[in-house]
């Protein structure tokens, strides 16, 4: 499994601008630092795997976002900034100028990338860009509901359904229960259950930044845009297409036989071969 630690992992905390506590986990004790943004629904620990990867050539440092773990609440007033001013802490204290990020984690990349000429590189696994509405929002006021009725599992359920490949929007939401047990272990369940609220203010931030794309030649970084082929629809990868054109220098990466989770979940070795290749050449 990807949620185990050892002996020579750390994990150490750093303030944020705000005064917030944010834990991080450090793995590898050579080479140059590299920060890992964990996605929403996820937790340090989630990616493990990754960075015990990426951690023969670098000293990796996977951010527990607000919200989660031993890090402070999101607050009332959470927003992306937020998220971006934990990790400039992060960054300032560990002195990395490289920075890993998955889908909600990659969108704080792309925003701690902009204007930050400490960083030379940047990896984003399908980061959380929406480009002309292509993130849907239709599942948020069921979702809400839901919430204010405490049925967690629905809630989840509306979000799967909302947000999932096809295949599983048009499914009955009685169906989708019945699989839960299937396509969830336990632990993944119970963690995202937890993380409802979190990761409802997480979207609203995604929707909120909607075409704000073209900020992102601001960003005078590499950047090596990674995405799974599996599941993808049209719009997806006209998203992906079109997120590519705007930034100065850039790469893409698709993995045919992997899914938005290839990252943490399918293939983190894999994942973390090409990343590493990336940050280490010219």
């Amino acid at each position: 499994m990807n949620h185990i630690t050892t002996a020579t992992d750390a994990t150490h905390t750093v303030i944020s601008q705000d005064g917030a506590k944010i834990s991080y986990l450090t793995m590898g004790s050579s080479g140059p630092s590299v920060l890992v943004i964990p996605g929403a629904f996820s937790m340090t620990t989630d990616y493990t795997a990754f960075a015990r990867a990426l951690a023969e050539h670098f000293t990796v440092h996977i951010i527990e976002r607000r919200g989660r773990g031993a890090s402070s609440p999101q607050g009332e007033d959470y927003s992306i900034n937020k998220e971006r001013e934990d990790v400039l802490a992060l960054q300032q204290k560990t002195g990395a100028s490289l920075i890993v990020g998955h889908s909600f984690g990659g969108l704080v990349a792309l925003e701690v990338a902009r204007n930050n000429q400490a960083l030379t590189k940047i990896a984003v696994y399908e980061p959380g860009v929406s480009i002309n509405g292509s993130f849907p929002t239709g599942w948020i006021p069921g979702y809400e509901q839901k919430l204010a009725l405490k049925d967690y599992t629905g809630a989840l359920i509306e979000f799967i359904t909302g947000t999932g490949p096809e295949s599983i929007r048009k499914a009955p939401h009685w169906y989708i229960k019945l699989l839960l047990p299937l396509i969830m272990n336990p632990h993944e369940r119970k963690q995202m259950l937890g993380l409802l609220q979190e990761s409802l203010r997480e979207h609203k931030e995604v929707a909120s930044l909607d075409n704000s794309y073209k900020n992102y030649q601001e960003i005078s970084a590499g950047v090596l845009l990674m995405y799974g082929g599996k599941f993808y629809t049209a719009q997806t990868t006209s998203t992906m297409q079109l997120l590519a054109t705007v930034f100065p220098r850039s790469e893409t990466k698709e993995f045919p036989k992997l899914d938005h989770f290839g990252i943490n979940k399918k293939a983190p070795q894999e994942v973390a071969r090409t990343v590493s290749d990336y940050f280490l050449n010219n």
